[in-house]
C-alpha cells in the first residue's frame, strides 16, 4: 500500500494546469503556482527567515514559508526549469494573454518582461533544433514563439491551435506528423522514447507511440493533469493522472491498466515532481485546486504490485466476483436454452425458447439518403438478417459522431422488423470504424443472440453522387498529376466515397461528381488519359482532405499542385486589410496610453506639490484632471482590448488559410509552402502570398 510522505494544506486556491516546482536560487526546490486572484504562490519550506523587499513580491503573513507574485492579470500558464544555465538555478514563467514574465526568484528580479500579442496559453522549457541556448516556447492562439534568456525572439512558427482536434508534431518548424482526435487536446506529456501521453477535453487519457495510438480510456470526468513518473520503481514511467473528481491514478504504459489511485476532497490542479524533502530521493507531487499538496515516493522492490491500499483491493476483488456471477449466469442460460432445445423442438413462429436458428446471419449496408422535407440529408447504415428473426436494438460504438461515441438505437414492439436503418451524420471528413452489438431473436423472446461486428464508414460518405450541374459548378480547383491507371483511381474513389453498386468506370478520361450533404455544394473529379487529376470544390478543406486521402492511398511521399479558390483567397484578402487595420490602431492606440501615462505622472506631481503648498484649489484641479484622464484610460483600454481580439481572429483566420494551403501539397512542397507563406506574411507582401498559395513557389 502506497501512502504520501507528506501532506500540505496551504490557504490558496491554485489554478487548474498551473504548477511548477523549481530550485529557484540552485538548491531548494520550491513549489510555484498561480491563484485565481491574479497571483502566483511559491513555497519554500527550506529557507524559512527568507524575507523580499521588492515592490512584486511580499510574503504572507499567515504563512511564513509562502510568498506572493502580483501579476496583477489573470494568469493564462506557468512553469519553471533553466533558462540561462550560466546562473545554474530555475527561472519562473509565467505568462497571460498579453505578456510574458520569466522572473528571478532569489534575487526578485525580472529576467525580462515582454509583450506577446498573440497570447500565452501554454509553455515549455526546453531546446530546440539548432538552436542551443535554452528556449522558452509559448503556445499562443495561432502562433508558436520562442525567447531565450535575454527575451529576444529566437523561434516563430505558425500554428492552427488544438481546437481542430489534431495533435501536431514538429521537426523544428516544419509539421512531421499530424494526428486526428475526437476532441480538443488539452494536455501532452512525454513518457520515455518515442511514446508520450495525451489527455482530450471530453475525458479522454491515452498514450501514441508515435504516430499510433498504444491505448486510451474514456472518463466522466476530466484530465486536469497528466504526467510521466516511475511510480512502481520498474524502470518505466507509468502515466500519472489527476482528475476534476479529486481522483489521482497511475497507469500501466503498456496496457492502461491502473496500479495506484488515490483521492482529494477538491479537483486536481497539477502533478509534478522533485526532492521537495531534500532527502535524495524524488516524490511524485499532487495537488488540489484547494491548496492541498501530498507527496508520493515510488514503491519499493517489495511493494511492486501491491501499490493500492486495502479497500481499493476489495473494490477489485468485488468487481471480479460480480464479473464471475454474470459469466455464471451466461453459461445457466445457455445450459437452459440447450435443454430446452433438446426436449422440445424450437417453434419458429413465436420463437419460445429465444433460440435463433444456427445459419442466421446479419447483413450491413451503407449508402446515401438525400433527405426529406423533415428530415436533413445525411448517410444511412441498414442491419438486416438472413431470416424471419427481428432486430431488437442495435448498439453503435464510433469516435467523433455520436455524443459520448455511443448510439443506440431500440425500436418500438409495434415497429419491431428483420432489418433497421439508422441515420449517421459525421462531423468531419474522416474514416471511422463502426462497431456494431446488433440484439437478434424472435418477438415473444426473452433471451437474444449478440451479434458483433466492425464496418468502416468512408472518409467521404457524406457525398453523394449526382449528375453534374453546371449552373452551380464551383470555381475553385487543385490540379496535380500521379503515375496511377484509372481503374487504380476509380479504387480509390470506390474506397473513400459512397458510390451505388452499379457504377463502374474501367477507362479515362472521365468525370465524377458529388454533391454535399452538409450544404449542398459540388464537388467534381476529372481524370485525364494522362495521370492529370483536377478537383474542382470551393472548400479548401475539403480539397486539401482529398489531396491526403489520395497521397495516402497511392503512398505518395511528395506532391506539388496548382490550385487556385478565388471565393476564399477574396475573403483572405479582406481579412489581410482588416489585420492592416488592427495593427495600425494598436500602435495608435498604444501611443496614446503612453503619452496619458506621462501626463498622469506629471499631473500627480503637480497634485502633490500643490498639497504641499497647501493650495487646495489648485490640487482639487489637478486631481479632477486625473480623474477625467483615468476615464478616458479605462475607454481606450476597453477599446484596445476589444481591437486585441478582433486582431486574434483575424490573425487566426490567416494562419488557418496558410496552414490549408500547405494542406493541398504532400511532403517537401508542403513544407516549402508553408515556410514561403510565412516569409511573405512577414515582409508583408501578400500579392506573392496568393502566388505561394496558388503554385506552391514565389516564382510566377
Amino acid at each position: 500500500m502506497l501512502l504520501p510522505v507528506f501532506t500540505l494544506k496551504l490557504r490558496h486556491k491554485i489554478s487548474p494546469r498551473m504548477v511548477a516546482i523549481g530550485r529557484y536560487d540552485g538548491t531548494h526546490p520550491c513549489l510555484a503556482a498561480a491563484t485565481q486572484a491574479g497571483k502566483v504562490f511559491i513555497h519554500n519550506p527550506h529557507t524559512r527567515s527568507q524575507h523580499f523587499s521588492a515592490s512584486r513580491v511580499y510574503q504572507s503573513p499567515l504563512e511564513s514559508d509562502v510568498s506572493l507574485l502580483n501579476i496583477n492579470q489573470a494568469v493564462s500558464c506557468l512553469t519553471a526549469g533553466v533558462l540561462n544555465p550560466a546562473l545554474g538555478c530555475d527561472a519562473l514563467l509565467v505568462g497571460t494573454q498579453t505578456n510574458l514574465l520569466a522572473y528571478d526568484v532569489y534575487n526578485n528580479s525580472d529576467f525580462f518582461y515582454r509583450e506577446v500579442a498573440d497570447g500565452a496559453n501554454a509553455i515549455v522549457l526546453g531546446t530546440l533544433g539548432d538552436i542551443s541556448s535554452p528556449l522558452a516556447i509559448i503556445g499562443g492562439n495561432c502562433a508558436l514563439q520562442g525567447f531565450d534568456h535575454e527575451g529576444k525572439d529566437l523561434f516563430w512558427t505558425l500554428l492552427v491551435g488544438s481546437e481542430d482536434f489534431d495533435i501536431r508534431v514538429f521537426k523544428e518548424d516544419e509539421i512531421v506528423a499530424e494526428m486526428t482526435e475526437t476532441e480538443i487536446i488539452t494536455s501532452l506529456c512525454p513518457v520515455y522514447g518515442s511514446r508520450f501521453g495525451y489527455a482530450l477535453a471530453n475525458g479522454t487519457v491515452g498514450v501514441y507511440d508515435k504516430t499510433a495510438r498504444y491505448w486510451r480510456i474514456k472518463s466522466k470526468n476530466y484530465a486536469m493533469s497528466i504526467h510521466a513518473f516511475d511510480l512502481n520503481s520498474d524502470g518505466v514511467c507509468e502515466l500519472i493522472t489527476g482528475w476534476s473528481n479529486g481522483k489521482v491514478d497511475a497507469r500501466s504504459d503498456r496496457t492502461g491498466e491502473v496500479i495506484f489511485k488515490d483521492n482529494f476532497s477538491s479537483a486536481i490542479a497539477g502533478v509534478v515532481e522533485g526532492d521537495y524533502r531534500m532527502d535524495g530521493h524524488v516524490q511524485l507531487i499532487c495537488c488540489s485546486v484547494d491548496g492541498e499538496i501530498r507527496g508520493y515516493l515510488p514503491g519499493s522492490a517489495e511493494m511492486r504490485g501491491n501499490l493500492m491500499d486495502t479497500s481499493v483491493e476489495q473494490e477489485l476483488i468485488r468487481e471480479l466476483s460480480q464479473k464471475k456471477q454474470n459469466l455464471l449466469l451466461e453459461l445457466r442460460n445457455y445450459e437452459e436454452n440447450a435443454k430446452a432445445e433438446w426436449s422440445s423442438p424450437l417453434n419458429e413462429a413465436d420463437g419460445q425458447w429465444g433460440i435463433i436458428p444456427a445459419n442466421t446471419k446479419l447483413h450491413t449496408a451503407l449508402s446515401v439518403n438525400l433527405g426529406s422535407e423533415t428530415r436533413a440529408a445525411h448517410t444511412e447504415l441498414c442491419i438486416s438478417t438472413s431470416n424471419d428473426t427481428i432486430i431488437r436494438a442495435v448498439m453503435i460504438f464510433a469516435e467523433g459522431i455520436f455524443l459520448g461515441e455511443s448510439h443506440v438505437v431500440h425500436p418500438s414492439i409495434h415497429s419491431l422488423s428483420s432489418s433497421i436503418c439508422i441515420p449517421i451524420t459525421p462531423p468531419k471528413d474522416v474514416p471511422v470504424d463502426l462497431h456494431l452489438k446488433t440484439f437478434v431473436g424472435y418477438r415473444s423472446s426473452t433471451q437474444f443472440h449478440v451479434f458483433e461486428l466492425t464496418r468502416q464508414l468512408p472518409r467521404f460518405s457524406m457525398y453523394a453522387l449526382t449528375s453534374p450541374d453546371s449552373a452551380s459548378q464551383p470555381l475553385g480547383y487543385v490540379n496535380f498529376t500521379i503515375a496511377e491507371r484509372a481503374q487504380r483511381v476509380f479504387v480509390w474513389l470506390n474506397q473513400n466515397f459512397l458510390l451505388p453498386e452499379d457504377t463502374d468506370i474501367q477507362n479515362a478520361p472521365f468525370q465524377v461528381c458529388f454533391t454535399s450533404l452538409r450544404n449542398g455544394s459540388q464537388l467534381y473529379i476529372k481524370v485525364k488519359l494522362s495521370g492529370e487529376i483536377t478537383v474542382k470544390t470551393d472548400d479548401i478543406e475539403l480539397a486539401g482532405d482529398i489531396i491526403q486521402s489520395v497521397a495516402s492511398f497511392f503512398a505518395i511521399e511528395d506532391l506539388q499542385v496548382e490550385a487556385d479558390f478565388p471565393v476564399y483567397f477574396e475573403e483572405l484578402r479582406k481579412v489581410l486589410v482588416k489585420v492592416d487595420e488592427y495593427h495600425s490602431v494598436h500602435q495608435k492606440l498604444s501611443a496614446d496610453m503612453a503619452d496619458n501615462s506621462n501626463l498622469i505622472r506629471s499631473l500627480l506631481v503637480r497634485a502633490e506639490d500643490a498639497r504641499l503648498m497647501r493650495d487646495m484649489k489648485t490640487m482639487k484641479n489637478r486631481y479632477m484632471e486625473l480623474y477625467d484622464l483615468n476615464k478616458d484610460l479605462l475607454n481606450g483600454y476597453k477599446i484596445r482590448c476589444n481591437n486585441h481580439t478582433e486582431l486574434l481572429g483575424n490573425l487566426k483566420a490567416v494562419n488557418q488559410a496558410i496552414q490549408r494551403a500547405g494542406h493541398l501539397r504532400v511532403g517537401k512542397p508542403k513544407n516549402q509552402v508553408i515556410t514561403a507563406c510565412r516569409d511573405a506574411i512577414r515582409s508583408n507582401n501578400i500579392n506573392t502570398l496568393f502566388r505561394i498559395m496558388r503554385v506552391g513557389t514565389t516564382s510566377s
